[in-house]
């Protein structure tokens, strides 16, 4: 593979773990990936990263196509196995365990693209995504605060989610989550604004958010703690503010 923007040279001086906590004010990770490697036959997908999500703020992880994104998000879920590397999550060891035991523990994922059963209503859609619940919950106050995110589910709550736009789906398709993958891909600008606005309000609410992003620009502007991945290896991290305005993302991701 060829080098990068950020490769041929001495290691980012930005180390994961130096920006500040918004969140909670807790020094300690939610969830703490080390050492992660992912291999697809003889090719290395994911080279051994550390990445950190802390409680109640939003990371990103913002790269090219085939940079390692989406494979780094599978094998968060279990999706993928797992060549090397630790995945450690409010304390319990993730690394071994079946993609459906960590939707249990609380890590989920919404996948890349529109994760709809159209064959259902809106509403059995997001009724669906409680299903692993075993908390006491209410479900006609979380079904109004999810319309009051998106007003046009509840419009068309009793319609089949077939129907749908590809915006108005990928609203469905963001449930309580920790893992997004890629949100905004194949939406036009407005509904993409709308997305972004609407995460940045979820995770003021109290979410925990994992954000895979082409987006650069816009993932960066909502992003507390950002890392920047190229042919499976993390080159850059730093706040999203940081990321925004240095020279090399600019040059290299943000047309600058």
């Amino acid at each position: 593979m060829s080098a990068g923007p950020f490769q041929g040279g001495n290691a980012p001086s930005d180390a994961p773990g130096t920006v500040g906590n918004r969140g909670n004010g807790s020094t300690t990770p939610l969830l703490q990936v080390k050492g992660l490697r992912v291999n697809y036959g003889h090719i290395e997908a994911v080279r051994g990263i550390d990445l950190e999500l802390h409680e109640g703020q939003i990371t990103t992880l913002v790269g090219a196509n085939s940079a390692g994104k989406s494979t780094t998000l599978l094998a968060l879920s279990g999706l993928v196995k797992k060549a090397a590397g630790q995945v450690l999550f409010d304390g319990k060891d993730l690394s071994h365990m079946a993609p459906h035991k960590i939707v249990a523990s609380g890590v989920v994922q919404v996948a890349e693209g529109r994760a709809t059963l159209t064959t259902l209503t809106v509403q059995e859609n997001l009724e669906l995504g409680a299903y692993t619940r075993r908390d006491r919950y209410n479900k006609a106050e979380e079904l109004e605060a999810i319309y009051a995110l998106f007003p046009v589910l509840k419009e068309r709550a009793s319609g089949l989610a077939g129907n749908l736009s590809g915006g108005e789906q990928q609203m469905l398709a963001i449930p309580r989550v920790l893992l997004l993958d890629e949100p905004s891909m194949g939406l036009a600008p407005i509904i993409v604004q709308g997305i972004f606005r609407t995460l940045r309000s979820i995770n003021q609410a109290g979410l925990t958010i994992f954000l895979v992003e082409q987006n650069v620009r816009q993932a960066l502007k909502i992003a507390d703690r950002a890392y920047v991945i190229e042919t499976g290896n993390i080159v850059l991290s730093g706040t999203g503010r940081e990321l925004l305005v240095n020279p090399k993302v600019q040059e290299a991701y943000l047309g600058s």
